[in-house]
């Protein structure tokens, strides 16, 4: 089920309508129904992955809190190993096939045949991660072990972030399910708020910037030269209002029935580093891969050539979290490479740029930022390793700089009304963002403003995401981009 679907503007406010209409003791059972309702209506069977998941980790937790010494760690190796053992057979199985066979022939042994064929999960890299993460938590003591079995469930599987994050800690959501929740009209009224700024991210700026990326990623032989760097930098704002569009919107839903998700964006492209913008990019999955591997690892405490390391480790495997193909790997590693460069050459650059804090110094940190950024976003978006390095080619072999002038952009599947629709809700957007970066939030002023004035912008909200949206019936109604993750 869609956020951006019509099934789901019925699920949503049934859920809501009952969930405060229920007695306390029955809502957090009603919504572990309607959670795995909500994940059951894209495959039932993947419910039992879910359950066993939820098991593995609940199980272990209490068995970890009746233990300690070497017996605790080998709950917890254990525990680790069975789930990510589930994430490794549905996403990383083939990609293990492909490359042992292509191992084999070097040998000329013959080849291990695959019949596995199954869809990926929806959302599994997304509830493994955060049972993995309440298991290190109760190994470490952050949390004790959750005894009860409903509530326990209802934090993997909790629908608003159930499919695409944010990746929850337990020391915030598995507390908050504790919680007595009433309806509260000033949280029901900034939720509603949140989830529509999040579908105007997906259905204004991310669907419309996705027809163009798809033309020319699609047909990149055709479509070469600056057809390539357009889209490309297209590509940086659609995975961008995607993802924080869906992240948003969870926000926005939990928020109605009194849950405080993590914020999971924060202005990526204004950082002024890659450092920076990973501090401000999916926040959730850096929080974790940090807290859970790069410091356990050794992080920054044992010498700079250990810390690079860790970096590269830590970044590549991030990638190969996104998905099992090496352009998601060289993806990952080159940001890893980007904070390694960036760390040697400070002291230089601090020469070069001066005073950093000046508009010019700040503006250029955040041009080359986003630039590095946007170059690594190629090989995440390229089918394949293969398909990368033939999209560079392309992009760097053919020389076309009138397209910006002829009014070829407007033939890539948006005319020329829609393409700047984009281009001024993209503005929109930088513009929230720079009051977001510095800690401003536009609707806090917005909530000061009479009612004639909210009613109107609201109203202009609405109408931009009805009328402006993407939709009809030549528009295959985008799924989420992280549902692949």
């Amino acid at each position: 089920m869609l956020f951006n679907s019509f099934q789901f503007l019925i699920f949503f406010p049934v859920v809501v309508l009952i969930y405060f209409f229920v007695p306390q003791k029955m809502k957090n059972i009603w919504l572990l129904i309607t959670s795995y309702y909500f994940y059951m209506s894209w495959d039932a069977k993947y419910i039992f992955l879910i359950l066993f998941v939820t098991a593995v980790s609940y199980i272990g937790g209490i068995a970890m809190d009746k233990t300690n010494g070497k017996q605790k760690k080998i709950i917890l190796a254990v525990g680790i190993i069975i789930t990510f053992s589930v994430l490794f057979f549905f996403k990383y199985f083939n990609l293990a096939i492909g490359y042992l066979n292509y191992a084999l022939n070097f040998l000329h042994i013959k080849v291990i045949e695959n019949s596995f064929n199954y869809a990926l999960p929806v959302g599994i890299s997304f509830f493994t991660f955060q049972a993995v993460g309440y298991m290190i938590d109760v190994y470490r003591g952050n949390v004790p072990a959750e005894r009860n079995g409903l509530q326990y469930a209802l934090f993997i599987a909790f629908f608003p972030q159930l499919v695409a994050g944010p990746i929850e800690r337990s020391e915030n959501l598995l507390l908050q399910i504790k919680m007595m929740h009433s309806f509260d009209y000033e949280k029901v009224k900034n939720g509603l708020f949140l989830m529509l700024w999040g579908f105007f991210l997906k259905l204004v700026i991310a669907d419309r910037a996705a027809i163009i990326v798809n033309t020319v990623y699609g047909d990149y032989g055709t479509y070469g030269g600056c057809y390539i760097i357009v889209a490309t930098i297209l590509f940086a704002f659609q995975i961008y209002c995607d993802f924080c569009g869906y992240s948003t919107i969870a926000r926005g839903a939990a928020m109605v029935m009194g849950f405080e998700l993590m914020e999971n964006f924060k202005s990526p492209y204004l950082a002024k580093n890659v450092a920076d913008f990973w501090r401000r990019w999916h926040i959730s999955l850096s929080g974790w891969f940090k807290d859970y591997m790069y410091i356990p690892m050794g992080g920054n405490r044992k010498g700079k050539i250990r810390k690079y390391i860790n970096l590269l480790v830590v970044f590549a495997t991030s990638g190969l979290w996104h998905g099992a193909s090496m352009s998601y790997v060289v993806w990952g590693a080159l940001n890893g490479l980007y904070q390694i460069v960036g760390d040697v050459t400070k002291p230089i650059r601090k020469k070069l740029q001066g005073n950093r804090q000046s508009i010019g110094g700040t503006v250029w940190s955040g041009v080359i930022t986003f630039i590095l950024v946007d170059f690594a976003w190629l090989f995440f978006r390229a089918e394949s390793m293969g398909s990368a390095v033939e999209i560079l080619k392309s992009m760097t072999e053919n020389y076309n700089p009138w397209i910006f002038f002829d009014g070829s952009l407007y033939e890539l599947g948006l005319g020329q009304n829609s393409f700047w629709v984009m281009i001024w809700a993209i503005a929109l957007l930088m513009i929230v963002d720079v009051f977001h970066y510095k800690n401003i939030h536009l609707y806090s002023i917005l909530q000061k403003q009479g009612v004639f004035f909210k009613s109107f912008f609201v109203t202009l909200l609405l109408y931009a995401i009805i009328m402006l949206g993407v939709y009809g019936v030549d528009y295959d109604t985008s799924t989420f981009i992280y549902f692949a993750f």
